[in-house]
């Protein structure tokens, strides 16, 4: 962790982890006002803040739950303004400052530079900069490609302003992994299940989304350079291995299902298994409902939203690269070796802890806060489980909670979905960091474990 801070004046001083958080929750804080407005609703009164609030944290932390249905209460003033937020969450909003930065003609600082280094996840300060450029435009063409492409297909559908509308909103909501709809009555996509460009149009936003931007710069550079970094490779093996695996487990539990792909033909069901083994990763969309799977998919569903997506991208979860980390840190143990390989590479010795604290704080949070909502809600066991997991890996898949949850409920989901999006250990280090590091070693002592 860089031991760099940024100094505010009368000795105060942030570190880019503390940045982050604070930037976040400003963004956030913002979008809730804005979105308490008269006019950002369709009935043009006041919105209760904590909905307000709810909704602003949702999009920031591009999670897709809501408490308010997208289509019908919000004006379209209200549904730009939770667009904004959601490409501003997707990307980061330092990378947001950074382009601002940048068409002003203003220089980058190096504490810029550090703090954009810990929001895009990147092992070195050397070429933030110009990854950030690259993000930016990588964004504006893979999200501007997704909105002609849906704008097209439902032209004739809607008015020409309002398919414009929902393309481009459609195509940012799936690349940011937002999974916020404009389809009404929170049915998703559930209309357009057999509709085979709106779930392969979605559902490679939401892929290209999760991969991560410096995947996908090295895969846009791989022609000319041909090499991909052993990071990229295991994010893209990894992202095939759980889609391919979830697309089967769905396809084989759910075929038989009377309520969702019983009596379907197999194109149907083979496209609404591979839609909702995508979705997991952390977008929000459902072309199947939710509610009427049975509780192996719900709780597989579970698993595959607890890893999320891969780091630095608009995705949540542990990520892939931190839930690979961790099971050839197993395999590495069982067999007896000291250091964890894969590709004919050792991983560095800090990486192992570091996943273990990744993990071990997510499913902490996931187990705490399911805890004090089973105690203040009162509801089943996975469909508590479910939301608690949907909010912190930043999903936006819901069984109907959401909607029925209590104030204090809603509190919690409102801190999960900030943690999910900014990182449990990005949170507990801002929180926790110390201004010097303490040198002093101790002796060693074993213990005995398992």
């Amino acid at each position: 962790m860089q031991r760099f801070k940024l100094e505010l004046g009368s000795g105060w001083r942030l570190t880019p982890p503390q940045v982050l958080v604070i930037g976040f929750a400003a963004v956030i804080l913002t979008g809730a006002v804005l979105l308490s407005l008269p006019l950002s609703s369709t009935a043009g009164k006041p919105t209760p803040f904590l909905n307000a609030l709810f909704t602003a944290t949702s999009a920031v932390c591009v999670t897709g739950l809501v408490v308010v249905d997208t289509a019908t209460y919000w004006s379209r003033f209200g549904q730009v303004v939770i667009l904004l937020l959601i490409q501003v969450g997707g990307l980061g909003f330092m990378t947001m400052s950074t382009l601002a930065a940048i068409l002003l003609g203003r220089r980058i600082m190096l504490h810029q530079r550090l703090v954009i280094q810990e929001a895009l996840n990147q092992i070195s300060i050397e070429g933030v900069v110009r990854l950030t450029r690259a993000v930016i435009v990588v964004t504006a063409i893979i999200e501007g490609t997704g909105a002609v492409l849906l704008t097209w297909h439902w032209w004739g559908l809607y008015p020409p302003g309002e398919a414009i509308f929902q393309g481009v909103f459609h195509a940012i909501s799936a690349f940011c992994n937002a999974g916020f709809d404009l389809k009404g009555e929170f049915r998703s996509l559930t209309g357009y299940r057999t509709d085979l460009l709106v779930n392969l149009v979605v559902t490679s936003l939401i892929i290209l989304g999760g991969l991560g931007f410096s995947v996908l710069i090295e895969f846009i550079n791989w022609p000319r350079e041909r090499y991909l970094s052993l990071h990229s490779r295991i994010v893209v093996k990894t992202t095939l291995v759980l889609i391919a695996l979830g697309t089967l487990l769905i396809l084989t539990i759910e075929s038989y299902n009377p309520a969702t792909l019983a009596g379907r033909s197999w194109f149907e069901k083979l496209l609404c298994s591979y839609f909702q083994a995508v979705t997991p990763r952390t977008a929000g969309f459902n072309t199947i409902p939710i509610a009427d799977l049975r509780p192996a998919t719900l709780f597989f569903i579970v698993l595959l939203m607890y890893i999320g997506a891969s780091p630095g991208g608009t995705g949540g979860g542990i990520k892939t690269t931190t839930f690979v980390t961790l099971i050839l840190t197993v395999l590495a143990t069982v067999r007896g070796k000291s250091r964890t390989e894969v590709g004919n590479r050792s991983l560095p010795a800090g990486l192992v802890p570091k996943s273990l604290a990744i993990a071990f704080l997510s499913l902490s949070l996931v187990v705490g806060i399911t805890i004090a909502l089973l105690i203040s809600e009162g509801k089943d066991f996975l469909l508590t489980l479910f939301e608690v997991t949907s909010a912190f890996g930043t999903v936006g898949l819901s069984m109907g909670l959401t909607t029925e949850l209590s104030a204090v409920g809603r509190a919690l989901i409102i801190a999960l979905m900030f943690a999910g999006r900014v990182g449990p250990l990005t949170i507990a280090v801002a929180v926790a960091q110390r201004q010097r590091e303490n040198h002093i070693r101790f002796p060693e002592e074993a213990i005995i474990v398992g």
